[in-house]
């Protein structure tokens, strides 16, 4: 199996909040594709540079578990173009780790 964890910003760039409405689109999205989806509540807190800009991110967490086939893979990384233009980011933070359920 593998966990696909994805970090999606509460807030834009110019300090407004995001929208609820797209945390449940993409929610639905990701459960239509996957089957189901995990979201930590708790912010995660990011700072990062670029082009000599110091960006800070207040994120949250949604945790894909799915078969490590190259579907999968193709599926979030297309999925992930959609976030980036949806959330108005330059990047969308996207992480894999293989796992096993005991």
């Amino acid at each position: 199996m593998i966990r696909f964890e994805i970090l999606l910003p509460l807030f834009y760039n110019d300090g407004r909040p995001v929208e609820r409405e797209k945390f449940l689109q993409t929610d639905d999205e990701l459960v239509q594709l996957f089957g189901a989806t995990s979201t930590d509540t708790v912010a995660v807190r990011g700072r990062w540079l670029y082009q000599s800009t110091l960006y800070q991110d207040q994120l949250i967490r949604v945790r894909l578990d799915v078969e490590d086939k190259p579907e999968n893979w193709q599926a979030v990384r297309t999925f992930k173009e959609t976030l980036k233009t949806r959330f108005d980011q330059l990047d969308i933070w996207i992480t894999a780790h293989r796992i096993e359920v005991v």
